[in-house]
Protein backbone atom coordinates (compact mmCIF):
# COMPACT_ATOMS: atom_id res chain seq x y z
CA UNK A 1 0.00 0.00 0.00
CA UNK A 2 1.30 3.46 -0.90
CA UNK A 3 1.26 5.75 2.11
CA UNK A 4 0.15 9.38 1.89
CA UNK A 5 1.87 12.40 3.40
CA UNK A 6 1.16 13.71 6.87
CA UNK A 7 -0.77 16.66 5.42
CA UNK A 8 -2.87 14.39 3.22
CA UNK A 9 -3.81 12.26 6.23
CA UNK A 10 -4.71 15.39 8.17
CA UNK A 11 -6.96 16.49 5.31
CA UNK A 12 -8.78 13.15 5.43
CA UNK A 13 -9.11 13.47 9.20
CA UNK A 14 -10.69 16.91 8.90
CA UNK A 15 -13.36 15.58 6.54
CA UNK A 16 -14.40 12.43 8.44
CA UNK A 17 -18.02 11.99 9.49
CA UNK A 18 -17.86 10.37 12.93
CA UNK A 19 -20.59 7.87 13.89
CA UNK A 20 -22.05 8.59 17.32
CA UNK A 21 -25.11 6.40 17.99
CA UNK A 22 -25.51 2.87 19.22
CA UNK A 23 -26.19 0.50 16.29
CA UNK A 24 -29.16 -1.70 17.15
CA UNK A 25 -31.53 -3.58 14.83
CA UNK A 26 -29.87 -2.19 11.72
CA UNK A 27 -29.82 1.52 12.55
CA UNK A 28 -28.11 4.13 14.67
CA UNK A 29 -30.00 5.37 17.70
CA UNK A 30 -29.23 7.37 20.85
CA UNK A 31 -28.85 5.67 24.21
CA UNK A 32 -32.18 5.10 25.93
CA UNK A 33 -31.11 7.50 28.67
CA UNK A 34 -29.93 10.12 26.20
CA UNK A 35 -26.49 10.11 27.86
CA UNK A 36 -23.27 10.52 25.88
CA UNK A 37 -19.55 10.34 26.52
CA UNK A 38 -16.65 12.06 24.78
CA UNK A 39 -14.15 10.16 22.68
CA UNK A 40 -10.89 12.05 22.29
CA UNK A 41 -7.73 11.95 20.23
CA UNK A 42 -5.08 10.78 22.72
CA UNK A 43 -2.33 12.48 20.71
CA UNK A 44 -3.89 15.96 20.99
CA UNK A 45 -6.61 15.77 23.63
CA UNK A 46 -9.11 17.01 21.03
CA UNK A 47 -12.68 15.77 21.36
CA UNK A 48 -13.58 13.78 18.25
CA UNK A 49 -17.25 13.07 18.97
CA UNK A 50 -19.78 12.40 21.66
CA UNK A 51 -20.89 8.78 21.63
CA UNK A 52 -24.15 7.29 22.91
CA UNK A 53 -23.46 6.13 26.47
CA UNK A 54 -25.56 3.01 26.79
CA UNK A 55 -26.67 1.02 29.81
CA UNK A 56 -28.60 -2.14 30.68
CA UNK A 57 -31.76 -0.90 28.91
CA UNK A 58 -29.88 -0.64 25.62
CA UNK A 59 -28.29 -4.04 26.19
CA UNK A 60 -31.75 -5.52 26.72
CA UNK A 61 -32.99 -4.01 23.46
CA UNK A 62 -29.95 -5.20 21.51
CA UNK A 63 -30.28 -8.73 22.90
CA UNK A 64 -34.01 -8.76 22.13
CA UNK A 65 -33.36 -7.80 18.51
CA UNK A 66 -30.46 -10.23 18.22
CA UNK A 67 -32.65 -13.04 19.56
CA UNK A 68 -35.43 -12.21 17.12
CA UNK A 69 -32.95 -12.31 14.26
CA UNK A 70 -31.51 -15.61 15.43
CA UNK A 71 -34.82 -17.34 16.08
CA UNK A 72 -36.50 -16.37 12.81
CA UNK A 73 -33.46 -17.65 10.87
CA UNK A 74 -32.85 -14.56 8.74
CA UNK A 75 -29.11 -15.23 9.24
CA UNK A 76 -28.76 -18.42 11.28
CA UNK A 77 -30.63 -20.49 8.68
CA UNK A 78 -29.53 -18.55 5.61
CA UNK A 79 -27.77 -20.80 3.08
CA UNK A 80 -24.04 -20.96 3.89
CA UNK A 81 -23.08 -19.66 0.46
CA UNK A 82 -25.36 -16.64 0.93
CA UNK A 83 -23.82 -15.86 4.32
CA UNK A 84 -20.42 -16.09 2.68
CA UNK A 85 -21.47 -13.68 -0.06
CA UNK A 86 -22.58 -11.08 2.49
CA UNK A 87 -19.28 -11.23 4.36
CA UNK A 88 -17.29 -11.02 1.12
CA UNK A 89 -19.28 -7.92 0.18
CA UNK A 90 -18.41 -6.49 3.59
CA UNK A 91 -14.73 -7.10 2.88
CA UNK A 92 -15.06 -5.23 -0.41
CA UNK A 93 -16.72 -2.28 1.33
CA UNK A 94 -13.99 -2.18 3.96
CA UNK A 95 -11.43 -2.18 1.15
CA UNK A 96 -13.16 0.77 -0.53
CA UNK A 97 -13.24 2.66 2.77
CA UNK A 98 -9.87 1.45 4.04
CA UNK A 99 -8.13 4.81 4.13
CA UNK A 100 -10.92 6.56 6.04
CA UNK A 101 -11.06 3.65 8.49
CA UNK A 102 -7.29 3.78 9.00
CA UNK A 103 -7.35 7.50 9.76
CA UNK A 104 -10.36 7.13 12.06
CA UNK A 105 -8.62 4.30 13.91
CA UNK A 106 -5.45 6.34 14.32
CA UNK A 107 -7.32 9.40 15.60
CA UNK A 108 -9.36 7.41 18.11
CA UNK A 109 -6.60 5.19 19.51
CA UNK A 110 -3.29 7.02 19.09
CA UNK A 111 -2.03 4.20 16.88
CA UNK A 112 0.32 5.19 14.09
CA UNK A 113 -1.18 5.59 10.64
CA UNK A 114 1.68 3.40 9.42
CA UNK A 115 0.39 0.46 11.48
CA UNK A 116 -3.25 1.17 10.68
CA UNK A 117 -2.58 1.29 6.93
CA UNK A 118 -0.10 -1.60 6.67
CA UNK A 119 -1.28 -3.99 9.40
CA UNK A 120 -4.64 -3.37 11.07
CA UNK A 121 -6.91 -2.69 8.11
CA UNK A 122 -5.40 -5.27 5.71
CA UNK A 123 -5.44 -7.93 8.46
CA UNK A 124 -9.06 -7.07 9.33
CA UNK A 125 -10.08 -7.67 5.73
CA UNK A 126 -8.02 -10.86 5.49
CA UNK A 127 -9.50 -12.24 8.71
CA UNK A 128 -13.12 -11.62 7.69
CA UNK A 129 -12.51 -13.01 4.22
CA UNK A 130 -10.82 -16.14 5.61
CA UNK A 131 -13.74 -16.95 7.92
CA UNK A 132 -16.24 -16.15 5.17
CA UNK A 133 -14.54 -18.62 2.84
CA UNK A 134 -14.56 -21.26 5.59
CA UNK A 135 -18.36 -21.15 5.95
CA UNK A 136 -19.09 -23.79 3.32
CA UNK A 137 -15.88 -25.77 3.84
CA UNK A 138 -16.20 -26.94 7.45
CA UNK A 139 -17.87 -30.34 7.42
CA UNK A 140 -19.72 -32.15 10.18
CA UNK A 141 -19.15 -35.80 11.02
CA UNK A 142 -20.72 -39.26 10.94
CA UNK A 143 -19.63 -41.57 13.74
CA UNK A 144 -19.16 -45.36 13.29
CA UNK A 145 -22.00 -47.05 15.24
CA UNK A 146 -23.68 -50.36 14.40
CA UNK A 147 -25.17 -51.48 11.08
CA UNK A 148 -28.60 -50.54 12.38
CA UNK A 149 -27.76 -46.93 13.25
CA UNK A 150 -26.33 -43.73 11.85
CA UNK A 151 -24.96 -41.15 14.25
CA UNK A 152 -24.34 -37.64 12.94
CA UNK A 153 -22.38 -35.04 14.90
CA UNK A 154 -23.59 -31.61 13.86
CA UNK A 155 -22.41 -28.08 14.61
CA UNK A 156 -25.16 -25.56 15.24
CA UNK A 157 -24.74 -21.84 15.95
CA UNK A 158 -24.70 -21.25 19.68
CA UNK A 159 -27.21 -18.40 19.50
CA UNK A 160 -26.85 -14.82 20.73
CA UNK A 161 -23.23 -13.94 21.47
CA UNK A 162 -21.85 -11.06 23.54
CA UNK A 163 -18.48 -9.75 22.35
CA UNK A 164 -16.55 -7.49 24.73
CA UNK A 165 -13.68 -5.79 22.96
CA UNK A 166 -10.28 -4.33 23.91
CA UNK A 167 -9.02 -0.89 22.90
CA UNK A 168 -5.60 -1.80 21.49
CA UNK A 169 -6.69 -3.28 18.13
CA UNK A 170 -10.29 -2.09 17.72
CA UNK A 171 -11.02 -3.30 14.17
CA UNK A 172 -8.71 -6.30 14.06
CA UNK A 173 -9.95 -7.80 17.33
CA UNK A 174 -13.52 -7.14 16.18
CA UNK A 175 -12.77 -9.14 13.03
CA UNK A 176 -11.21 -11.94 15.09
CA UNK A 177 -14.55 -12.34 16.85
CA UNK A 178 -17.32 -11.43 14.42
CA UNK A 179 -15.60 -13.38 11.62
CA UNK A 180 -16.19 -16.85 13.12
CA UNK A 181 -19.32 -15.79 15.06
CA UNK A 182 -21.14 -14.56 11.95
CA UNK A 183 -19.74 -17.42 9.87
CA UNK A 184 -21.32 -19.85 12.33
CA UNK A 185 -24.71 -18.14 12.01
CA UNK A 186 -24.84 -16.39 15.39
CA UNK A 187 -26.30 -13.00 16.16
CA UNK A 188 -23.97 -10.74 18.12
CA UNK A 189 -24.04 -7.86 20.58
CA UNK A 190 -20.72 -6.00 20.67
CA UNK A 191 -19.42 -3.77 23.42
CA UNK A 192 -16.47 -1.79 22.02
CA UNK A 193 -13.98 -0.28 24.45
CA UNK A 194 -14.98 3.23 25.52
CA UNK A 195 -11.62 4.53 24.35
CA UNK A 196 -12.02 3.21 20.80
CA UNK A 197 -15.60 3.06 19.55
CA UNK A 198 -15.64 4.89 16.22
CA UNK A 199 -14.43 2.28 13.72
CA UNK A 200 -16.60 -0.44 15.27
CA UNK A 201 -19.68 1.69 14.66
CA UNK A 202 -18.57 2.46 11.12
CA UNK A 203 -17.99 -1.22 10.34
CA UNK A 204 -21.51 -2.06 11.53
CA UNK A 205 -22.83 0.52 9.09
CA UNK A 206 -20.82 -1.08 6.28
CA UNK A 207 -22.08 -4.54 7.27
CA UNK A 208 -25.66 -3.34 6.91
CA UNK A 209 -24.79 -1.91 3.51
CA UNK A 210 -23.31 -5.28 2.55
CA UNK A 211 -26.64 -6.98 3.25
CA UNK A 212 -26.22 -8.29 6.80
CA UNK A 213 -29.80 -8.57 8.09
CA UNK A 214 -30.90 -6.15 10.79
CA UNK A 215 -30.50 -7.40 14.34
CA UNK A 216 -27.60 -9.71 13.50
CA UNK A 217 -24.83 -7.24 14.40
CA UNK A 218 -25.53 -4.79 17.23
CA UNK A 219 -23.06 -2.32 18.75
CA UNK A 220 -23.70 -1.03 22.28
CA UNK A 221 -21.11 1.58 23.38
CA UNK A 222 -20.58 2.42 27.02
CA UNK A 223 -18.69 1.60 30.18
CA UNK A 224 -17.84 -1.73 31.71
CA UNK A 225 -20.28 -1.48 34.60
CA UNK A 226 -23.04 -0.05 32.40
CA UNK A 227 -22.72 -2.36 29.38
CA UNK A 228 -20.09 -5.04 29.96
CA UNK A 229 -21.53 -6.43 33.15
CA UNK A 230 -25.14 -6.47 31.85
CA UNK A 231 -23.88 -8.45 28.84
CA UNK A 232 -22.07 -10.87 31.15
CA UNK A 233 -25.14 -11.35 33.33
CA UNK A 234 -27.80 -11.35 30.63
CA UNK A 235 -30.08 -14.39 30.82
CA UNK A 236 -30.68 -14.47 27.07
CA UNK A 237 -27.07 -14.32 25.91
CA UNK A 238 -25.72 -17.80 25.21
CA UNK A 239 -22.01 -17.09 25.13
CA UNK A 240 -19.53 -14.29 25.81
CA UNK A 241 -16.12 -13.84 24.22
CA UNK A 242 -13.89 -11.31 25.97
CA UNK A 243 -10.46 -9.87 25.17
CA UNK A 244 -8.81 -7.63 27.73
CA UNK A 245 -7.17 -7.65 31.13
CA UNK A 246 -7.02 -10.74 33.32
CA UNK A 247 -8.68 -8.91 36.22
CA UNK A 248 -11.70 -7.96 34.10
CA UNK A 249 -11.83 -11.28 32.27
CA UNK A 250 -12.25 -13.24 35.47
CA UNK A 251 -15.36 -11.22 36.29
CA UNK A 252 -17.14 -12.77 33.33
CA UNK A 253 -16.76 -16.21 34.89
CA UNK A 254 -18.53 -14.86 37.97
CA UNK A 255 -21.23 -13.22 35.86
CA UNK A 256 -21.83 -16.51 34.04
CA UNK A 257 -22.02 -18.52 37.25
CA UNK A 258 -24.45 -16.07 38.79
CA UNK A 259 -26.73 -15.91 35.73
CA UNK A 260 -27.46 -18.59 33.12
CA UNK A 261 -24.11 -20.47 33.06
CA UNK A 262 -23.41 -19.03 29.60
CA UNK A 263 -20.26 -20.23 27.91
CA UNK A 264 -17.28 -17.91 28.34
CA UNK A 265 -14.09 -17.56 26.27
CA UNK A 266 -11.37 -15.28 27.63
CA UNK A 267 -8.23 -13.95 25.96
CA UNK A 268 -6.39 -11.98 28.60
CA UNK A 269 -3.00 -10.62 29.62
CA UNK A 270 0.57 -11.66 29.07
CA UNK A 271 4.12 -11.10 30.29
CA UNK A 272 5.70 -12.85 27.39
CA UNK A 273 9.30 -14.09 27.56
CA UNK A 274 11.84 -13.92 24.75
CA UNK A 275 14.62 -16.37 25.62
CA UNK A 276 17.95 -15.72 23.90
CA UNK A 277 20.63 -18.38 24.38
CA UNK A 278 24.40 -17.99 24.00
CA UNK A 279 24.41 -19.82 20.66
CA UNK A 280 21.74 -17.63 19.02
CA UNK A 281 22.75 -16.83 15.45
CA UNK A 282 22.81 -13.33 13.93
CA UNK A 283 22.26 -11.19 17.02
CA UNK A 284 21.39 -8.22 14.82
CA UNK A 285 18.38 -10.12 13.47
CA UNK A 286 17.51 -11.28 16.99
CA UNK A 287 17.60 -7.67 18.18
CA UNK A 288 15.29 -6.62 15.36
CA UNK A 289 12.74 -9.26 16.40
CA UNK A 290 13.01 -8.32 20.08
CA UNK A 291 12.53 -4.61 19.36
CA UNK A 292 9.55 -5.26 17.11
CA UNK A 293 8.01 -7.59 19.68
CA UNK A 294 8.48 -5.17 22.56
CA UNK A 295 7.58 -1.84 20.95
CA UNK A 296 5.08 -2.60 18.17
CA UNK A 297 1.79 -0.78 18.82
CA UNK A 298 3.52 1.13 21.65
CA UNK A 299 3.74 -2.14 23.58
CA UNK A 300 -0.06 -2.06 23.92
CA UNK A 301 -0.23 -5.68 22.90
CA UNK A 302 -1.09 -8.72 25.02
CA UNK A 303 1.48 -10.78 23.11
CA UNK A 304 4.27 -8.19 23.38
CA UNK A 305 7.72 -9.62 24.01
CA UNK A 306 8.04 -7.60 27.19
CA UNK A 307 10.48 -9.84 29.09
CA UNK A 308 13.93 -10.51 27.60
CA UNK A 309 15.64 -13.47 29.27
CA UNK A 310 19.17 -13.46 27.86
CA UNK A 311 22.30 -15.52 28.44
CA UNK A 312 25.03 -13.54 30.18
CA UNK A 313 27.58 -14.28 27.43
CA UNK A 314 25.59 -12.42 24.75
CA UNK A 315 23.68 -9.89 26.85
CA UNK A 316 25.94 -6.88 26.33
CA UNK A 317 26.25 -7.32 22.57
CA UNK A 318 22.51 -7.96 22.20
CA UNK A 319 21.61 -4.85 24.20
CA UNK A 320 23.94 -2.79 22.02
CA UNK A 321 22.15 -4.04 18.91
CA UNK A 322 18.73 -3.52 20.51
CA UNK A 323 19.70 0.10 21.19
CA UNK A 324 20.64 0.51 17.53
CA UNK A 325 17.31 -0.86 16.25
CA UNK A 326 15.27 1.02 18.87
CA UNK A 327 16.53 4.33 17.47
CA UNK A 328 14.35 3.69 14.43
CA UNK A 329 11.24 3.64 16.66
CA UNK A 330 10.67 7.37 16.84
CA UNK A 331 7.88 9.04 18.81
CA UNK A 332 5.67 11.55 17.02
CA UNK A 333 2.38 12.54 15.44
CA UNK A 334 0.45 9.31 14.72
CA UNK A 335 -0.73 10.75 11.37
CA UNK A 336 2.88 11.16 10.20
CA UNK A 337 3.67 7.99 8.21
CA UNK A 338 7.29 8.18 9.43
CA UNK A 339 6.21 7.79 13.08
CA UNK A 340 6.62 4.34 14.65
CA UNK A 341 5.44 5.10 18.21
CA UNK A 342 2.20 7.02 18.61
CA UNK A 343 0.33 8.13 21.71
CA UNK A 344 -0.79 5.79 24.48
CA UNK A 345 -4.53 5.30 24.33
CA UNK A 346 -5.59 7.50 27.24
CA UNK A 347 -4.33 9.77 29.98
CA UNK A 348 -5.13 7.12 32.58
CA UNK A 349 -3.13 4.48 30.76
CA UNK A 350 -0.25 6.90 30.18
CA UNK A 351 -0.12 7.57 33.90
CA UNK A 352 -0.09 3.85 34.63
CA UNK A 353 2.87 3.24 32.30
CA UNK A 354 4.70 6.22 33.79
CA UNK A 355 4.22 4.77 37.28
CA UNK A 356 6.21 1.71 36.21
CA UNK A 357 8.99 3.87 34.77
CA UNK A 358 9.25 5.60 38.14
CA UNK A 359 9.97 2.19 39.73
CA UNK A 360 12.80 1.36 37.33
CA UNK A 361 16.25 1.35 38.96
CA UNK A 362 18.35 0.72 35.86
CA UNK A 363 17.05 2.26 32.64
CA UNK A 364 19.57 1.46 29.92
CA UNK A 365 17.65 3.00 27.03
CA UNK A 366 14.88 5.59 26.71
CA UNK A 367 12.64 6.24 29.67
CA UNK A 368 11.34 9.61 28.52
CA UNK A 369 7.59 10.24 28.82
CA UNK A 370 5.83 13.42 27.78
CA UNK A 371 2.16 14.36 27.45
CA UNK A 372 0.78 10.99 26.44
CA UNK A 373 3.84 9.70 24.57
CA UNK A 374 6.45 7.25 25.90
CA UNK A 375 9.66 6.46 24.04
CA UNK A 376 11.05 2.96 23.53
CA UNK A 377 12.52 1.96 26.88
CA UNK A 378 14.79 -0.89 28.02
CA UNK A 379 15.14 -1.62 31.73
CA UNK A 380 17.51 -4.11 33.37
CA UNK A 381 16.11 -5.86 36.44
CA UNK A 382 17.98 -7.94 38.96
CA UNK A 383 15.75 -10.99 38.78
CA UNK A 384 12.30 -12.26 37.92
CA UNK A 385 10.78 -11.04 41.19
CA UNK A 386 11.03 -7.39 40.14
CA UNK A 387 7.65 -5.70 39.57
CA UNK A 388 8.70 -4.74 36.03
CA UNK A 389 9.39 -8.41 35.29
CA UNK A 390 6.13 -9.71 36.68
CA UNK A 391 3.35 -7.22 35.91
CA UNK A 392 1.93 -6.44 32.49
CA UNK A 393 2.95 -2.84 31.79
CA UNK A 394 1.23 -2.62 28.39
CA UNK A 395 3.59 0.08 27.19
CA UNK A 396 6.87 0.30 25.22
CA UNK A 397 8.98 -1.07 28.07
CA UNK A 398 11.28 -4.10 27.75
CA UNK A 399 12.52 -5.72 30.99
CA UNK A 400 15.87 -7.54 30.70
CA UNK A 401 16.92 -10.43 32.95
CA UNK A 402 20.31 -12.18 32.76
CA UNK A 403 20.64 -15.96 33.06
CA UNK A 404 23.53 -18.45 32.98
CA UNK A 405 22.04 -21.43 31.17
CA UNK A 406 19.17 -23.10 29.33
CA UNK A 407 17.41 -24.71 32.29
CA UNK A 408 17.50 -21.48 34.29
CA UNK A 409 16.10 -19.57 31.32
CA UNK A 410 13.15 -21.92 30.81
CA UNK A 411 12.40 -22.01 34.53
CA UNK A 412 12.38 -18.21 34.67
CA UNK A 413 10.30 -17.90 31.50
CA UNK A 414 7.62 -20.12 33.03
CA UNK A 415 7.72 -18.33 36.41
CA UNK A 416 4.71 -16.15 35.66
CA UNK A 417 0.95 -16.25 36.10
CA UNK A 418 0.59 -15.75 32.35
CA UNK A 419 1.09 -18.07 29.39
CA UNK A 420 0.06 -16.35 26.18
CA UNK A 421 3.17 -16.21 23.98
CA UNK A 422 6.87 -16.96 24.21
CA UNK A 423 9.89 -17.16 21.93
CA UNK A 424 13.27 -18.84 22.00
CA UNK A 425 16.38 -17.95 19.99
CA UNK A 426 19.01 -20.65 19.57
CA UNK A 427 20.98 -22.30 16.75
CA UNK A 428 20.63 -25.76 18.30
CA UNK A 429 17.63 -27.54 16.80
CA UNK A 430 17.18 -29.95 19.70
CA UNK A 431 17.42 -27.10 22.22
CA UNK A 432 14.90 -25.10 20.19
CA UNK A 433 12.37 -27.91 20.15
CA UNK A 434 12.97 -28.83 23.81
CA UNK A 435 12.56 -25.19 24.77
CA UNK A 436 9.44 -24.67 22.67
CA UNK A 437 7.83 -27.73 24.23
CA UNK A 438 8.85 -26.74 27.76
CA UNK A 439 7.59 -23.14 27.51
CA UNK A 440 4.09 -22.93 28.96
CA UNK A 441 2.42 -20.68 26.40
CA UNK A 442 -0.28 -20.93 23.77
CA UNK A 443 2.02 -19.73 20.98
CA UNK A 444 5.79 -20.32 20.96
CA UNK A 445 7.96 -18.95 18.17
CA UNK A 446 11.46 -20.15 17.38
CA UNK A 447 14.11 -17.64 16.24
CA UNK A 448 11.43 -15.01 15.64
CA UNK A 449 8.72 -12.95 17.28
CA UNK A 450 5.15 -13.51 16.09
CA UNK A 451 1.64 -14.71 16.78
CA UNK A 452 1.26 -17.17 13.92
CA UNK A 453 -1.39 -16.17 11.38
CA UNK A 454 -5.08 -16.60 10.68
CA UNK A 455 -4.60 -20.37 10.19
CA UNK A 456 -3.17 -20.93 13.70
CA UNK A 457 -5.13 -20.80 16.98
CA UNK A 458 -4.34 -17.90 19.33
CA UNK A 459 -4.88 -18.02 23.07
CA UNK A 460 -3.08 -18.72 26.29
CA UNK A 461 -2.28 -21.02 29.16
CA UNK A 462 -2.84 -20.22 32.83
CA UNK A 463 -4.29 -16.73 33.45
CA UNK A 464 -3.81 -15.65 29.84
CA UNK A 465 -6.76 -17.57 28.49
CA UNK A 466 -9.83 -19.66 29.16
CA UNK A 467 -12.34 -21.69 27.21
CA UNK A 468 -11.23 -21.46 23.58
CA UNK A 469 -9.06 -19.89 20.92
CA UNK A 470 -9.27 -17.05 18.44
CA UNK A 471 -8.18 -17.52 14.80
CA UNK A 472 -8.06 -20.70 12.68
CA UNK A 473 -10.89 -23.19 12.29
CA UNK A 474 -10.72 -23.72 16.06
CA UNK A 475 -12.23 -20.25 16.53
CA UNK A 476 -15.47 -21.55 15.02
CA UNK A 477 -15.82 -24.10 17.83
CA UNK A 478 -16.52 -21.46 20.47
CA UNK A 479 -19.51 -20.10 18.52
CA UNK A 480 -21.17 -23.47 17.92
CA UNK A 481 -22.80 -26.25 19.90
CA UNK A 482 -22.32 -29.90 19.06
CA UNK A 483 -25.46 -31.96 18.55
CA UNK A 484 -25.59 -35.74 18.19
CA UNK A 485 -28.35 -36.98 15.88
CA UNK A 486 -28.91 -40.71 16.42
CA UNK A 487 -30.93 -42.48 13.71
CA UNK A 488 -32.29 -45.99 14.17
CA UNK A 489 -32.19 -47.99 10.90
CA UNK A 490 -33.47 -51.29 12.24
CA UNK A 491 -36.08 -52.88 9.96
CA UNK A 492 -39.35 -53.14 11.85
CA UNK A 493 -40.17 -56.30 9.90
CA UNK A 494 -37.07 -58.01 11.33
CA UNK A 495 -38.33 -57.33 14.82
CA UNK A 496 -41.91 -58.50 14.17
CA UNK A 497 -43.12 -61.48 16.12
CA UNK A 498 -44.78 -64.25 14.03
Amino acid sequence: MTLLTQNEYKAIAADLDMPTGAFIDGKFRPAASGATFATTNPATGEELARIASCDAADVDLAVEKAREAFDDGRWSRMHPSERKDVLIRLCKLITRNARDLAVMESLDSGKTIYDCETVDIPETIHCLKWHAEAIDKIYDQVSPPSDDHIAMVLREPIGVVGLVMPWNFPLLMLAWKIGPALAAGCSVVVKPAEETTLTTLRLAELASEAGLPRGVLNIVPGGGAEVGEPIGRHMDIDMVSFTGSTVTGKKFLTYSGESNAKEVVLEMGGKNPAVVMDDAENLDRVADHIVNGAFWNMGENCSAASRLIVHKDVKDELLMRIAHHAKQWNVGDPLDPETRLGALVSKAHYNKVCSYLEQADNIVLGGKADNGFVEATVVEVSDNTDTLAREEIFGPVLSVIEVSGFDEAILMANDTEYGLCASIFTANVKRAIRGARALRAGTVTVNSFGEGDITTPFGGYKQSGFGGRDNSVHAHDQYTQLKTMWIDLADDADEAVD
